[in-house]
């Protein structure tokens, strides 16, 4: 079954549980005159709504690449992690206010001889257990399901889903004690509900703009990545590695890579093609490749790259020294600095470094490259 098939099968499951649980809670609240179950009921219609619009959002997402989009259109599974995202906060923010609308109403009409009429039976609240039990595993389901997909959109309605099936708890919990000692507490956890409600919207709404954005690749698969650059034969270094997501199986990416600097243009390309297939093959990311001139074939050249080394040590902001190049005959030198996000003046830290460069070796030009950190 391919990754789409799989993402709508389950959203599908998905749409199917947590419609019987609206019908369940529905007709639970409605005859117990519940608030609390009444908005479990309408939780559980937006978590349906959500595979739909997953359902969707899958389909556009797997739309062909075209003149005006040559990516794609993966990244529309972020919007869909967004959209899902408002729903839950509007869901969340109605429970809190019908919620203490309640606890006012309640306190209107409240006289402390009178006791507070229960309409909670056994049958009700083993229909409230059936409701959780279901939840949860809607909600392992999905989880699974959004790992063996990586999709961010079933990973984000199984937490929910969890998250939910925590709260009908309470829910139980509220109507077991009105049902036991007519104690009133429905409006206290449906704002309980409510607030979780709304913490995994925000949860799943800032995860979502991350992904927008740009996140920085995890740094033990990005050390990977670059290990396997290293394999290939005649690569002496790799850095530089940045990959970008254009939704699942469709990620672009680059690197530069040390050769050494006697290779002509047929042995450089050699390597460059064994790094593409090796990349393609392994990770499925398209690889750009850059290539560094490694010339430390001399000790004049090894000697002012350990000084511009041993000067770099003194910056803490600054991580690496790579593509390292002299010409000593134009007296020109070429390097780059990966440098921290920390670094609040990069224009500084790099002019101190060339200052101290060009007075231990007059005459030359000297041109520094900055990168940032974007993998480990």
């Amino acid at each position: 079954m391919t990754r789409e098939k799989q993402i709508i099968a389950t959203s599908a499951v998905g749409i199917g549980g947590n419609i019987l649980l609206v019908l369940i809670k529905a007709f639970v609240g409605i005859i117990t005159a519940s608030i609390s179950i009444i908005l479990d009921a309408l939780n559980n219609l937006t978590d349906a709504l959500s595979s739909i619009i997953t359902i969707v959002g899958t389909k556009l997402s797997n739309k062909r690449p075209d003149k005006k989009h040559p990516f794609g259109y993966g990244r529309i599974e972020y919007l869909t992690s967004m959209t899902i995202a408002f729903l839950i906060l509007f869901a969340g923010g109605t429970a809190i206010y019908e919620s203490i609308s309640s606890i006012v109403e309640y306190w209107k009409n409240y006289h402390p001889q009178g006791t507070l009429p229960s309409e909670f039976s056994v049958v009700t609240l083993i229909l409230i257990g059936a409701a959780i039990i279901i939840k949860v595993g809607i909600g392992i389901f999905f989880k699974i399901q959004g790992k063996k997909t990586n999709s961010e959109a079933l990973k984000a309605s199984g937490d929910d889903a969890l998250w939910d099936s925590v709260l009908s708890f309470g829910t139980l919990v509220g109507a077991i004690l009105a049902f036991t000692f007519h104690i009133y507490v429905e409006g206290y956890i449906g704002v309980l509900i409510g607030g979780f409600i709304v913490k995994a919207g925000m949860g799943t709404l800032f995860s979502s703009l991350s992904s927008i954005i740009g996140e920085r690749m995890d740094d033990k698969l990005a050390h990977e990545m670059k290990k396997d650059v290293c394999s290939v034969l005649g690569v002496k270094g790799a850095y530089d590695l940045v990959v970008h997501s254009y939704g699942m199986e469709n990620a672009h990416g680059s690197i530069h890579v040390e050769v050494e600097d006697h290779l002509n243009a047929r042995e450089v390309q050699q390597i460059e093609h064994g790094i593409i297939s090796l990349m393609y093959q392994k990770h499925k990311v398209i690889f750009t490749v850059g290539i560094y001139a490694l010339n430390e074939s001399d000790d004049y050249s090894k000697k002012m790259k350990d000084f511009i080394r041993e000067r770099c040590h003194q910056e803490p902001t600054v991580l690496q020294l790579h593509g390292f190049y002299v010409d000593k005959k134009q007296q020109f030198m070429n390097f780059d600095l990966v440098i921290d996000f920390k670094e609040k003046d990069i224009d500084g830290l790099v002019a101190r470094i060339k200052e101290d460069v060009l007075k231990e070796y007059p005459g030359y030009q000297c041109v520094i490259n900055v990168d940032l950190d974007y993998a480990g």
